[in-house]
């Protein structure tokens, strides 16, 4: 048993690691580019509206936690899929066998990590921006 967990975490990672390098290669900047930007659409409404950054949200307001979770789902889902069947495709092509365990786990890595990651300074740098606006305008009015 402890073998067959051994063999299954090696060969884990040796496909993933063999990933950016093989066929559909591309999707390791198409997805992330998708979803930063999906991301930053969302911190520029975040900063506009004046929310609390996402992933503080999820984690301290759960009175909203539902909605903004279904949102960044949303926001995400489609680049997921994507990101799912292009593994998919990826390992049926060069590994001749399919692992859903891994192709979830690099489309998670590739399509919602990065939204989570960059959707905060997005709507931290929308509110500065914003802010800085404000205050030229204000001036501009004396």
């Amino acid at each position: 048993m402890l073998d067959l967990l051994q063999d299954t975490f090696t060969r884990f990672w040796h496909d993933l690691l063999a990933r950016p390098s093989g066929p559909f290669a591309f999707r390791f900047l198409l997805q992330p580019t998708m979803a930063a930007i999906a991301a930053i659409r969302a911190g520029i409404v975040d900063g506009r509206t004046g929310r609390s950054p996402y992933f503080l949200a999820l984690w301290t307001e759960p009175a909203e936690r539902r909605a903004r979770l279904h949102e960044g789902l949303s926001a995400t889902g489609r680049i997921f899929l994507l990101g799912l069947a292009m593994d998919t495709l990826y390992q049926l092509v060069e590994l001749k066998a399919f692992y859903p365990l891994e192709a979830l786990l690099v489309s998670v890595m590739l399509a919602i990590v990065p939204y989570f990651i960059i959707r905060g300074p997005a709507a931290r740098v929308a509110r500065w921006w914003q802010s800085r606006h404000r205050a030229d305008r204000e001036a501009a009015h004396r």
